[in-house]
């Protein structure tokens, strides 16, 4: 060791052996502990622990003095991310992460919940000479593409690159917005809507669910579960906002206005998330051993099976009740914010019950009760029959978006270092589904009419 390491060494020991903090933290025992020379170094953002084959990296928050901020090298065997034991599992800034974590779902799947107001808007207003199919695209893209590119956030999130993605994220949010807002063509909205606003959801979301994992694993599920009922406040909010303000202030400023919101609203998770734990090193962009793993291949087929048709009545159902002539146009914009109001309560109850019961014993029954009130659309011809089933399709729906994430993270207990890669790899495998599912819906409601549709 040399002269200068052992003097930095000599002096952290000492100033946090006079401030109380518990030994255990800096080694095992006597004289394990190493340090290198010029370890120190200034961080102002955000207190990080990262792993190392020789021993771990200590960033502690502070103003940028030097007395209030150090970086050590030690041997330790705590804080680690393939450690369940270190992991807090509550506490002010465990549920502060929650809390950042909500407004990422809010303004990431929230506004993919919204598309079905803009699929209507656009089929009777700005974009009356595209059909259903070809504007679902647009949503169907969106949605893609919030999950293809969770694949790549995944990894980078993994690099310890947190902050960047939620910066980008959020700036290709309120960029698409803006531009969303200027656009009179189909392929205007497909860029704007489709491809701007589709990554800056995708770099979010991943990484919301993935620094969970490192707060949390006995109450992961309760945890993802109202961080993601953000999403589902977002899909009330978000329409209500549309439906009101159009007609007193038009598309382009109603648009702006949500994109206003957003950007007010991501300031939440830029003030609170920080990240706890890194891997040691960087991880691949693909996990591909775990696909020899039966239980997480068959897993993610199930996801991929359901997502072709879960967002169907998300996008279609406004679309689907003035074309019967069920309800009146005030009631079809309110069905989409009954149905996301509904998975507020689906994304928070089973998740609770996953974390008693087990995430596979609560997503299994609620998925079948989905696809049986899938079915039941056949036969909605009246208001509040329609409502009724709105109110319980997204309760039960609810739970096929928000535990998947925590069943990741279940089968990769003895992998935790990968969970943001196996994330990002598993929705982006759904996200085909997403892609795919309701742009067939829609040309079988060009070509069948609404008896085909509902079928499908």
């Amino acid at each position: 060791m040399t002269g200068a390491g052992e003097h930095a060494f000599n002096d952290t020991f000492d100033k946090k052996r006079e401030s109380g903090v518990p030994l255990s933290t800096y080694g095992d025992e006597k004289g394990e502990a190493q340090s290198e020379s010029g370890s120190t170094r200034n961080c102002a953002s955000e207190e990080l622990h990262r792993d190392s084959d020789n021993g771990r990296e200590h960033v502690m928050a502070g103003d940028g003095d030097d007395d209030e901020e150090e970086v050590q090298r030690v041997k330790s065997k705590g804080h680690s991310v393939s450690d369940a034991s270190s992991i807090p599992n509550g506490g002010l800034w465990a549920w502060l992460q929650v809390l950042g974590a909500f407004f990422l779902f809010f303004n990431s799947w929230g506004i993919i919940n919204t598309f079905g107001s803009y699929q209507a808007y656009y089929e009777s207003d700005l974009l009356p000479n595209s059909s259903p199919s070809a504007i679902s695209w647009v949503g169907s893209i969106q949605a893609f593409l919030l999950l293809l590119v969770g694949a790549l956030s995944g990894p980078i999130y993994d690099r310890g690159h947190f902050r960047l993605l939620l910066i980008g994220g959020s700036f290709m949010l309120v960029l698409g917005q803006m531009m969303l807002s200027l656009c009179k063509e189909y392929w205007q909205v497909l860029l704007a809507q489709a491809f701007c606003i589709g990554i800056g959801c995708g770099a979010l979301f991943i990484p919301s669910v993935a620094i969970l994992s490192t707060y949390f694993t006995t109450r992961i599920a309760t945890a993802v579960g109202l961080a993601a009922a953000g999403s589902s406040l977002g899909g009330v909010i978000y329409p209500i906002m549309f439906h009101k303000l159009l007609p007193q202030i038009g598309f382009a400023w109603t648009t702006r206005a949500i994109a206003f919101t957003i950007l007010g609203t991501q300031t939440i998770p830029s003030a609170c998330m920080r990240v706890r734990v890194l891997p040691a090193r960087a991880r691949s962009l693909l996990d591909l051993p775990a696909f020899t793993i039966p239980a997480y291949s068959l897993n993610l087929l199930g996801f991929f099976l359901g997502f072709i048709g879960l967002y169907m009545p998300f996008f279609y159902a406004q679309v689907y009740a003035l074309t019967q002539h069920i309800t009146n146009e005030n009631m079809a914009f309110y069905l989409l914010a009954v149905m996301n109001a509904s998975s507020v309560f689906g994304r928070i109850i089973p998740n609770f019950l996953a974390d008693k019961l087990g995430p596979f014993n609560v997503v299994i029954p609620c998925t079948l009760v989905t696809g049986v009130l899938a079915f039941c659309f056949i036969e909605a011809k009246s208001s509040a029959g329609l409502v009724v089933l709105m109110a319980f399709y997204g309760f039960f729906s609810g739970t096929f978006v928000s535990l998947p994430p925590t069943i990741i993270v279940s089968l990769s207990l003895d992998a935790r270092e990968r969970i943001g890669t196996r994330l990002g790899q598993t929705f982006a495998g759904v996200g085909v589904g997403l892609l795919v599912g309701t742009p067939i819906g829609g040309a079988i409601l060009d070509r069948s009419g609404l008896a085909g549709f509902s079928n499908w």
